[in-house]
């Protein structure tokens, strides 16, 4: 099939913007908690209409501060509960959010703030404010610059005392749907970032159809979810604004390093992250079973989910035999993980990378459903998924309703809907070249089946050509193979080469456990393991799994441990963590020379 299309459940307002929501909760569902904040250590419910007061004093003390209409306004800042709180208030301000990774360097701060010609920026910490002002002669339009932990939700309060209601009312009506919301600063895989300009109409076609086609996931004063993504990423924002859309309550962390914790104490229903929280949840779970002693009841429980899942989607269904197994195992192990999961949630969404058709069926096999779909920064995050009654594993569902997915004669996945962006900031080429013929050109490679469902198979730019001129896609072994529990990245190499290879990183929080569990001296590290035949026997079992996935022509012959992992400090991985392929293969360059020596 090389198009499908899906009619859509929600209807934009033609005049209307992302303030309306507020409004509307405030009207309709007033003592409904849409946000909770962290107080003390403990979880706080705001009501819709404690909220949008909050939201509009704050929008008060950035027109007292001068913000005008149309301008833009940075926020750098980790997920927490004034991000939220701060994004509304600039819209209700008639201005336009400009996202920043809070992880950003003062060069890529300088670039973001400057290109978008930020005339305000509201940052976390002293060590934020610090970055800005180190670029500050550099950004000439910058004229405020307020700090989240140093009291900014105060000191706008302050500000805008003498503001009226009228006003901010007056202000937050000027957007129209067509107009920028948001400027997303792409994560720059190759050169510069470019800023993606999503409409207030993005993010309503986007939220609202989301929220239609899974309603019964989004059941307002029953539902709620967990947001612990960054929120300088597009599915952050997602999952920031679906919920207002909704509504159900949002809770807001800003990390995953005491997720366990969060969870248990927030009791989400929906849980919306990116595949590695799933394989870190799955890979904690069997190592602390392998510690306990039980590490073979678990393999056994995780096999007999996995089965159970995979027969859900045959004519007969589970047998009789693996039914009475799958219940037995629900009671020692599943009812446990669902437990750590929040124990009130039977649906997850997964995006920005793939999940794996074994964790899949893991999740829904032990009674936590995970919904895979695909987006990119310019379609507003996801532009197709999968539905919560019809999930196809494997698949990335089927395209966001109101939009159409079509594949074109090369392969690559086009899209067409009112979800998409509006432009590149300040780069009319780069956007005529994306969206040629009026379709955006997403540089991935997919299929359709019979269904409408998509498959993505690879990038465009990273296919490989062998020097025996096979094409090969790397993400297929690559997403396989970093499910392992000690592989924390892996690139494929073997462009323009005999043989296909592998540069591989070793996990460094899961590494610490594996050693205890296999005699090797605590404290050892990757460097001092890489050439440690254990160590290279359990990668070569993860490389041999993702080996099963593709032909013998595409698979993985020779592979190096590097002695380091890539992360977004090193330059290696963008803020959304995605692999930078010329700068690791400039870096390592060695490294590969070596797998391809004789």
């Amino acid at each position: 099939m090389r198009e499908f299309s899906l009619p859509a459940l929600y209807e934009v307002p033609a005049d209307g913007n992302l303030t309306d929501i507020v409004r509307r909760n405030a009207a309709q569902h007033p003592d409904v908690a849409v946000i909770a904040r962290k107080v003390g250590g403990a979880w706080q419910d705001v009501t819709a209409r404690d909220f949008l007061a909050e939201v509009q004093s704050a929008a008060k003390g950035l027109i007292a501060s001068g913000v005008q209409p149309g301008d833009r306004v940075g926020l750098m800042s980790r997920t927490r509960y004034e991000w939220t709180l701060l994004d509304f208030a600039i819209w209700s301000a008639g201005a336009i959010t400009v996202p920043v990774y809070e992880t950003s360097s003062p060069e890529q701060v300088q670039w973001i703030l400057s290109d978008s010609g930020a005339t305000a920026c509201v940052v976390e910490s002293a060590r934020h404010a610090a970055s800005v002002e180190s670029v500050r002669e550099q950004l000439p339009a910058l004229k405020h610059v307020w700090q989240i932990d140093a009291g900014a939700v105060e000191e706008l309060r302050r500000l805008g005392h003498d503001v009226t209601d009228q006003a901010v009312e007056e202000r937050g009506s000027i957007a129209k749907a067509d107009d920028p919301a948001t400027i997303v600063y792409t994560s720059g895989t190759t050169g510069r970032p470019k800023g993606c300009v999503l409409t207030h109409r993005s993010f309503f076609a986007e939220c609202g159809n989301v929220v239609e086609r899974l309603r019964p996931l989004f059941r307002t004063g029953e539902c709620s979810v967990l947001l612990f993504l960054p929120l300088a990423h597009v599915f952050g924002r997602l999952v920031q604004v679906a919920p207002m859309i909704a509504p159900i309550k949002l809770g807001c962390v800003p990390d995953i390093k005491n997720l366990t914790d969060e969870l248990a104490a927030f009791r989400p229903t929906l849980i919306l992250g990116v595949p590695r929280v799933f394989e870190k949840v799955y890979n904690s779970a069997r190592a602390k079973a392998q510690a306990d002693g039980k590490g073979k009841i678990f393999d056994k429980a995780a096999d007999t989910a996995i089965a159970y899942s995979k027969a859900l989607d045959t004519p007969s269904g589970p047998p009789l035999g693996l039914k009475i197994k799958h219940k037995v195992f629900d009671k020692l192990v599943y009812s446990k993980l669902r437990t750590v999961l929040g124990g009130r949630g039977e649906y997850a969404i997964s995006g920005g990378a793939p999940l794996g058709e074994r964790l899949g069926h893991f999740f829904r096999g032990i009674g936590f459903t995970v919904l895979e779909g695909y987006g990119l920064t310019e379609s507003c995050a996801a532009t197709a998924f999968n539905p919560w009654d019809r999930q196809k594993i494997g698949t990335v569902g089927q395209p966001l309703p109101g939009s159409v997915v079509r594949i074109a004669d090369d392969g690559e996945v086009l899209l067409h809907g009112e979800h998409l962006f509006k432009e590149y900031w300040n780069n009319p080429g780069a956007t005529a070249e994306a969206l040629a013929d009026g379709w955006f050109h997403t540089g991935d490679i997919g299929t359709l089946d019979e269904d409408g469902y998509l498959r993505i198979t690879g990038r465009k730019k990273e296919i490989i050509v062998t020097a025996g001129g096979k094409n090969v896609a790397p993400a297929v072994i690559e997403d396989r193979i970093r499910a392992h529990a000690l592989v924390a990245e892996c690139m494929v190499v073997g462009d323009g080469r005999p043989f296909v290879g592998a540069l591989v990183t070793i996990d460094e929080e899961f590494l610490g456990r594996w050693c205890a569990d296999h005699g090797k001296p605590a404290g050892s590290t990757a460097v001092s393991l890489r050439e440690d035949p254990d160590l290279l026997a359990a990668i070569q079992d993860a490389i041999d799994d993702g080996n099963s996935a593709v032909s013998k022509a595409e698979s993985v012959r020779k592979f190096r441990v590097l002695s380091a992992q890539f992360t977004e400090e090193s330059g290696h991985l963008t803020p959304s963590l995605k692999l930078k392929r010329s700068v690791v293969a400039k870096d390592y360059a060695d490294e590969i020379e070596a797998i391809y020596a004789k």
